[in-house]
């Protein structure tokens, strides 16, 4: 098939794209590079069957030549602002780059009649809920405009898939690590303790507690969703059951860069900054059905994480 990948210059597009070249599909990329890297295509711009194209998904007009161009069979959209402070802190980010990247993804498909989507989605879109989260909780009440925009464009979708004949994947993303990181908190420690190595500076008080799954987990979902799933919308929380601590991260990428008397620095509260849900829990029951099982613990992929970004970044 010919796929397109919007956001496949980030962290998991890159690998995604690489998945997906290794399984004979032709691949076109989208990404502006604004949080993206072209350096994460380097393997994949050596195979014939990979184009990359440099332009905002806000440019409706260079999409639209690029599906009528290209007759995709099917659109994986990732691209989206994944900087939950940056979107607090000017409104129109998520607007722009999360939800109408969404609509105008949507409304070419629309045009030129592609019919599949398969749309990275987030646990922002439940809120600060004290529960364990499954596929049908309610009310879903996101705490962030990164959140609020991944749940409009969930909305969006299910609505052009019963309008306009559309199938759509909606998997809800855990937090997910593993190598050519852009954004996260193995990231962020990493340039922090390279910036400053005698001290770390960590927001919130080290308690928050989130599942995190390892990227070849999340891709071997992805795919087995996609061709086992076959409902008109499918909805997939992907997970793993056991959780991590800000604390084990901070002291494991400490230790894994063999640095001595770091002094961990805490700031803040229970939650790291406005619209950061400190703690969370994925049902994954559906997707467990389905005969997929995460490889690894959560701390064993932060933890293998940290070894190969390292391993990568010199």
């Amino acid at each position: 098939m010919k796929l397109l990948i919007t956001g496949g210059a980030g962290f998991i597009g890159s690998h995604l794209i690489d998945s997906l070249l290794s399984n004979g599909e032709e691949v076109v990329c989208v990404d502006n590079l604004r949080l993206g890297n072209k350096n994460h295509l380097k393997y994949a711009i050596k195979n014939k069957r990979f184009q990359f194209y440099n332009f905002d998904l806000m440019n409706f007009n260079k999409l639209h030549k690029l599906f009528k161009k290209e007759k995709f069979d099917m659109v994986y959209h990732l691209a989206a602002n994944s900087d939950i402070q940056a979107g607090f802190n000017e409104v129109k980010i998520d607007l722009n780059n999360t939800f109408y990247s969404t609509f105008n993804i949507l409304s070419c498909m629309k045009k030129n009649k592609v019919k599949k989507i398969m749309f990275a989605s987030s646990s922002a879109i439940y809120g600060d809920l004290d529960k364990k989260l499954s596929e049908i909780v309610g009310p879903l009440l996101p705490i962030s405009n990164y959140g609020a925009a991944k749940l409009s464009s969930e909305a969006y979708i299910s609505t052009f898939c019963d309008n306009y004949d559309m199938k759509a994947w909606i998997l809800r993303f855990p937090n997910v690590v593993g190598w050519r990181l852009t954004h996260g908190v193995i990231n962020d420690f990493l340039y922090k303790l390279s910036s400053s190595p005698s001290e770390l500076l960590v927001l919130g008080d080290g308690k928050q507690e989130k599942p995190y799954l390892y990227i070849d987990d999340l891709l071997n979902a992805i795919h087995l969703i996609v061709e086992k799933s076959n409902e008109n919308i499918n909805i997939f929380n992907i997970g793993v059951e056991s959780s991590t601590t800000v604390e084990f991260i901070a002291e494991t990428t400490i230790a894994e860069l063999k640095l001595k008397n770091i002094k961990i620095k805490y700031k803040g509260g229970q939650k790291g900054w406005i619209g950061d849900v400190p703690k969370f829990r994925f049902d994954t029951t559906k997707i467990r059905k389905l005969g997929w099982l995460p490889t690894l613990t959560s701390n064993d992929a932060v933890l293998l994480s940290i070894q190969k970004e390292i391993e990568y970044r010199n």
